[in-house]
Parts: structure tokens; C-alpha cells; sequence
């Protein structure tokens, strides 16, 4: 346990207050250490609470730092005790194809109805049907509508996505009236459902505080239910708002804006100072409330390496690319949290290259392996699908799943690959940032010698950034962002001189020029 920092000792200090706390945390500041603290205060005041993490291994992890008087667990455990344990001869059905429960609910197999160029059969009809109840079980709204309607790949403009809500709504209403039956029902019954049923149900959590952690991404229907309690509970809401990085389903950062009182963590205990300026780029771009400060007992390298521990990827098909990069040159590879997801993506475009129709939620839409290229290469919004298909044009999916056969386990491995959301919260001595971070567009304009100038740098791509560069203790190669060095957003401190590595970039910023380092 080292000496609490000046920030950590005004947490503690501002919690026996009572007060609604927000304490924002940057990457490996001692978040559960800091907590930690605040619970054993609590404890000599004779108050309880409840820490609520996003998934159990988390909550088991802080337990083991907690009190007894703190309980640690998930949302979903307090909308089971209150309400799922009733649904319980329903949970954990068998699993069967979203096609059969969807024929259940009423959709004719064989059903095939246009929705502008593309056909919807009664599979890719039924998909959507119950990931619309999954998307209207994690808000805050109380009855299924249009905006939890998902968009389909192929069908993203809004009046087709109007069409498709026009069919799809009568059957995910349909589903929802089903899932209330428990003991019986043709919808298999998810967590997600019984902790919507409980929130809906306006519940009163007993506790003195509540300390909510990853509040950066908090699901709307928890916010929901967290804010209702702040008549009879204090809440302290901890987190990073730069690791937003999950608004894509629907996740939502509460703490910015709480009505409470704001305090920060920005001492890095997980790497040095060079670290912590990369990060400050990336927390300068997204206007983030805090700075780091890298630790002086922790050294760490930008450089370029050739064999690190971890390759952190934009995307799964980023990630598909760097896991045959590395079967190749001969690496025992791991990649974090199994290969099945990108498996599954390599089936679905075998499928089409056969001439056969996926069922797979991101290609379902799509009839034929051209129809799917032509997107990737000429719709804007299938440009993040064209590394794929330029993958399975070069290789071929049946040397795709040949090596995702050959993925070895993280503990034997010597190089791990990962996608950066699935990167978020760990960490490895040495990581390389895949190329698939590519760079923003230029814009229409340019300056006077007639380079295109760089185009904004998309908000949501720079949270991800931070969250990625922050990643490595002792060595980080960027990779895939050294486009950084040449955007005038690059460099954090107008008033400073250039980071390691970066001269001549704010030269280039102040005179309105931009490049790509290649």
C-alpha cells in the first residue's frame, strides 16, 4: 500500500461529508485502491453500501479490498434477488436459432419481404426482433419503440430503417408480452430481461452509499435506477469519461454533468511520464477533465517494437489480419476473449463466397459475396468492412479459419492479440497499436502549396486511442496512430515544446498542414 496521494487523502476526506461524489479516474491512478479507502471510512462511521461493478469477476476483485460492511456485485445480482429468481424455470433454456423463435412469435418461414434493394427473410426479420427487446431492455424508456429498432447493415438510411421498424415493432412487442410469463414462454429469457422488469418496477436499493465504478459507461436503465436512489443514498460515481467507449450499444456517460461534487485521480501508477504526454494528446482532443501524471518510479519507452507482448487492434477484422501476421512469422498467438466471434464472422463470409445467404447479424442482409464487396468498396457505410474483404479475397476463409484454429491460450502464449475494447481495464508490459487506427479524412480544403488539409479527428476514435496507448507499462510502439505526429490536433501544449520524437509538428499545425506518417 504506497502513501495515499494528495488527490486520493481529498477523496477520503470529502466522502464522510456525505456528499454526491464524482471522482474522475484516468488509466492506473489506483481507482479500487481509492474506493477502498472510502468504504473503511465508511465503516468507522458505522455506514453500509454496495458497490456496483459491470460484471462479477470485477465486483470478486474489489471484494477482496472491500470491508464486510461493503457489498460488491453487479446490478443484475439485485434485480435477480428482487425480481429474476421468480423467472428461474426459464433462465438458462436451451439455446435455439433466432428463426425458430421467431416462427413462434408468428414470422412464416420462408417469409422474404424488400426493404429498398435489400431482402429481409424471416431470419434476418426475426435476428431483429429480439435484438430490439435486448436494445429496449438496456434504456431507460418504458415502452419498446422505433429508436431500439437496430440498424441493418445495408439498410442504414432512415427511411429504410423506417420500413424496417414498421415491420419489426408488432413482433418485439409481441416478445416482450411473452417474457413476462414465468414459467412458460417461446422466448428465451436473458439477464437483461429480469433487470428491465426490476426497473421498471421503481426499486429502492437499502443503502447508506452507493459506489458505482465504470460510470463512464453505464447502461441507461441502471442510470436509471442509480439516480432514483440519491433521495436516501449518497452516491459516489467513479470512472474515466476519455474510456466512453461503449456509446455504440447504447452505454452513456453519467458522470459528466452530475449534479455532485467533482474530484479527479491523475498520478498514473502503471507507467512513467513519456506515457503519460502520449495520453495527454489523446485527453487534450476529447476535452477530457483531467491530465496525467506518469509515475517517476515507472519508465517507459516510445519506440518501435518488433515483438511486443500485445497487439491492440481497432476492429475484429484488424485483429483476424494481425492473428495470421504473427501465425506467420512463426508467434504462439492468443487472442483476447477466444476466437469465436471473429470464427463466426469467417464462417458467415465462407457462406457467401459459396453462394449460400448468412444468418451472421452483420452480413445477413447481403446475397452474394460481390453485393457485399460492392458495399464495402462504395458505401460509405461499409468502408469498415473492406479490410475483411480484402482479407478473404487474399487468403481465403477457409485459411482464415485454419488460423483461428491454431490460437494458442493467453498463458502460453507469446503474443496476445486484442481488440481495444477488449483490452479495457488490462494491461502488458510492451504494445504495438495495430494499423487498422487509420487516419481522419482530409478535407475539400487545402493550404497554399496544395496539400489536402486534415480533416477533425472523430471523438468517439480518440477515446479509443487513450484507451489503447494506455495499455503498456513499459514500452509503447503507436503504431497505427503515429498519424498523431502530423495533425495539428497532435500536440497538447500550445505554450510547450514538442514531445519526443513530434519536432516540427506544431510548425506544421501553425501553418495549417497535415500529413500521414507512412
Amino acid at each position: 500500500m504506497h502513501t495515499p496521494t494528495p488527490e486520493q487523502t481529498a477523496a477520503a476526506e470529502a466522502f464522510p461529508t456525505g456528499a454526491h461524489l464524482v471522482i474522475q479516474a484516468g488509466a492506473g491512478t489506483g481507482k479500487t485502491t481509492t474506493l477502498a479507502m472510502l468504504a473503511h471510512t465508511a465503516r468507522r462511521q458505522r455506514r453500509t453500501g454496495r458497490y456496483l461493478a459491470f460484471n462479477r469477476a470485477v465486483a470478486r476483485h474489489a471484494a477482496r479490498a472491500f470491508p464486510a460492511e461493503v457489498t460488491c456485485g453487479t446490478a443484475h445480482a439485485l434485480a435477480y434477488t428482487a425480481v429474476g429468481r421468480h423467472y428461474q424455470a426459464r433462465l438458462n433454456a436451451p439455446r435455439q436459432a433466432g428463426w425458430r423463435t421467431g416462427a413462434a412469435l408468428g414470422i412464416e418461414e420462408g417469409m422474404c419481404l424488400r426493404i429498398g434493394p435489400r431482402k429481409v427473410n424471416n431470419k434476418a426479420l426475426s435476428y431483429t426482433v429480439l435484438r430490439t427487446v435486448t436494445r429496449f431492455c438496456q434504456s431507460a424508456d418504458k415502452e419498446i419503440a422505433h429508436p431500439h429498432v437496430p440498424p441493418l447493415r445495408g439498410a442504414e438510411a432512415e427511411p429504410l430503417h423506417t420500413q424496417l421498424a414498421g415491420l419489426v415493432l408488432p413482433y418485439a412487442r409481441r416478445a416482450w408480452a411473452d417474457l413476462h410469463h414465468p414459467d412458460h414462454g417461446v422466448v428465451r429469457f436473458e439477464h437483461d430481461h429480469y433487470l428491465k422488469m426490476w426497473a421498471l418496477s421503481a426499486p429502492v436499493i437499502p443503502a447508506d452509499f452507493l459506489l458505482l465504478d465504470e460510470a463512464q459507461d453505464t447502461n441507461p436503465v441502471v442510470e436509471q435506477v442509480l439516480t432514483a436512489q440519491r433521495a436516501h443514498a449518497q452516491l459516489v460515481l467513479v470512472g474515466d469519461s476519455a474510456q466512453a467507449i461503449y456509446g455504440w450499444r447504447g452505454a452513456r456517460d453519467v458522470m459528466t454533468g452530475f449534479d455532485g461534487t467533482h474530484l479527479s485521480l491523475s498520478r498514473s501508477f502503471r507507467f512513467g511520464p513519456a506515457l503519460a504526454s502520449e495520453a495527454n494528446r489523446w485527453l487534450t482532443i476529447v476535452d477530457a477533465p483531467i491530465r496525467l501524471t506518469g509515475s517517476p518510479r515507472q519508465e517507459t519507452e516510445l519506440c518501435r517494437l518488433a515483438a511486443p507482448d500485445a497487439i491492440l487492434c481497432r476492429t475484429n477484422v484488424g485483429a483476424m489480419v494481425e492473428v495470421i501476421r504473427q501465425l506467420d512469422a512463426h508467434r504462439r498467438v492468443a487472442l483476447a476473449g477466444g476466437g469465436e466471434p471473429l470464427r463466426a464472422l469467417a464462417r458467415a463470409t465462407h457462406d457467401l463466397a459459396s453462394g449460400r445467404r448468412t444468418a451472421h447479424p452483420e452480413l445477413m442482409l447481403f446475397e452474394s459475396w460481390c453485393e457485399l464487396r460492392e458495399y464495402a468498396e462504395f458505401d460509405p457505410a461499409g468502408r469498415d468492412l473492406l479490410p475483411l474483404v480484402e482479407l478473404i479475397d487474399e487468403h481465403g476463409a477457409d485459411t482464415v479459419l485454419g488460423a483461428l484454429d491454431r490460437l494458442s491460450p493467453e498463458a502460453s502464449a507469446e503474443v496476445t492479440v486484442s481488440t481495444a475494447h477488449r483490452a479495457k481495464g488490462r494491461e502488458w508490459s510492451s504494445v504495438r497499436i495495430a494499423d487498422d487506427f487509420t487516419c481522419p479524412d482530409d478535407l475539400d480544403e487545402r493550404d497554399e502549396d496544395g496539400t489536402p488539409l486534415p480533416g477533425p479527428i472523430d471523438l468517439d476514435e480518440a477515446r479509443l486511442a487513450y484507451v489503447a496507448v494506455t495499455r503498456a507499462r513499459s514500452r509503447l510502439d503507436i503504431g497505427g496512430l503515429s498519424w498523431i505526429n502530423t495533425h495539428p490536433a497532435g500536440d497538447p501544449r500550445p505554450e510547450g515544446g514538442a514531445l519526443p520524437g513530434t519536432e516540427g509538428r506544431r510548425a506544421r499545425a501553425a501553418a495549417g498542414k497535415g500529413g500521414h506518417d507512412t
